[in-house]
């Protein structure tokens, strides 16, 4: 089983980012994660990322979307520093 990536978006508009984000992912780090998402029921702005129950990127706290690349490089970091703890 890989690291834990949970991603909670807004189901009602988000799901194909967090699909965009998931294959970013998994190409970086190739059956190292186990990456899943949860679209909440209503409109909630959510993009919130946990990396093995950490909270590293919120778009309600104002991290936005991971539409960058250092949002993108944040995450990397976080899963790596995870892994090198597992």
């Amino acid at each position: 089983m890989g690291l834990p990536v949970h991603v909670v978006y807004c189901g009602a508009g988000y799901k194909s980012k967090y699909l965009q984000l998931k294959k970013k992912l998994e190409d970086e780090f190739p059956g190292c994660l186990d990456i899943c998402g949860e679209g909440t029921p209503q409109a909630t702005g959510f993009f919130e990322v946990m990396v093995a129950g950490k909270l590293v990127h919120s778009k309600k706290r104002g991290d936005g979307y991971v539409d960058t690349e250092s949002k993108f490089l944040k995450l990397v970091a976080a899963i790596k520093a995870a892994l090198a703890r597992a």
